[in-house]
């Protein structure tokens, strides 16, 4: 663990883990975020950005010029919070690395939008690009993670063109919060508090089964799904939402690379601009990205 990644978990565990603790008001947590983001996620030189529509839905193109596939992303956020805007940085830099655009809707927000509009937003910006010449990447992050996964099990189910990969960073897969390290890392994760979990999932579901695949994708169905890349850290409350799923995964014949890191906090690659580690973690996913294979021409 370098001395930066030291610094940045004192720093988080201080000032955002309090700030997430005590926030009632979706709200106050929007415009912490997007403040943060501008402070602190700053894209390589020379990128793109462009505002567009797919599907209805407002959405950010991160260098819409790249030729490749399209990595459609939907960001994090406990559902609630977070934005195109906040993780648009990072997508550039993976980007930049993976050398092909990304593309990242807005989707409907918890406690003003249940469950499942986020998934419906998800699924209908994906049918819009799913015929993408170069093929499409899923990915997300926390509850953008879950999201993904939740709407790769979509496409399958529904037997559409399917990705040619799916990625995600510290994915949310269990709505119920049920895995062991939920309690076990409540003190060591230096971001989420454990005890506003149960407050998030009743903002999101509203009553709905947390048992549902599309809520919790843990329950999900993959088979047949093209590969997979999660990654978490091991002092986070959501390690076991990674180490579970890739073992249903497993159990269903899907080639899943799980990368488990070590002193880093909750989706560490939003800090590549400070944090080597984010580096790596980006530099190893473009290299994944980069050996996916491409869909026939004729798909």
């Amino acid at each position: 663990m370098s001395g930066v990644a030291r610094l940045l978990n004192v720093w988080l565990r201080r000032t955002e883990k309090p700030r997430l603790e005590r926030a009632q008001d979706p709200k106050v947590l929007r415009r912490a975020f997007e403040r943060n983001a501008r402070l602190f996620f700053w894209p390589p030189r020379g990128t793109k950005y462009r505002e567009t529509q797919v599907a209805g839905l407002s959405a950010t193109w991160v260098n819409p010029d790249r030729p490749g596939p399209l990595i459609l992303y939907l960001h994090g956020g406990g559902y609630v919070f977070g934005s195109p805007r906040t993780h648009r940085a990072m997508l550039a830099r993976l980007s930049s690395d993976a050398g092909c655009p990304a593309l990242l809707p807005v989707y409907r927000r918890a406690p003003e939008h249940a469950f499942p509009a986020a998934l419906d937003d998800a699924a209908r910006a994906y049918e819009a690009v799913m015929h993408r010449p170069g093929g499409v990447i899923l990915g997300g992050d926390s509850a953008g993670g879950g999201l993904a996964l939740a709407l790769l099990a979509a496409i399958l189910d529904r037997d559409l063109p399917k990705p040619l990969g799916t990625f995600a960073f510290s994915p949310l897969t269990d709505m119920r919060f049920s895995g062991e390290s939920v309690l076990r890392n409540a003190e060591s994760d230096a971001v989420l508090p454990a005890a506003r979990a149960g407050d998030m999932a009743e903002m999101y579901l509203q009553g709905a089964d947390p048992h549902d695949p599309r809520a919790s994708p843990l329950f999900a169905t993959f088979a047949g799904a093209s590969p997979i890349w999660l990654t978490a850290t091991e002092g986070e409350i959501l390690l076991d939402d990674t180490r579970r799923i890739t073992a249903r995964l497993q159990d269903q014949h899907v080639a899943v690379t799980e990368v488990i890191e070590t002193g880093l906090p909750h989706v560490w690659p939003l800090f590549h601009g400070i944090l080597p580690e984010a580096r790596a973690t980006l530099r190893h996913l473009a290299g994944w990205i980069s050996s996916l294979s491409r869909p026939p021409a004729d798909s």
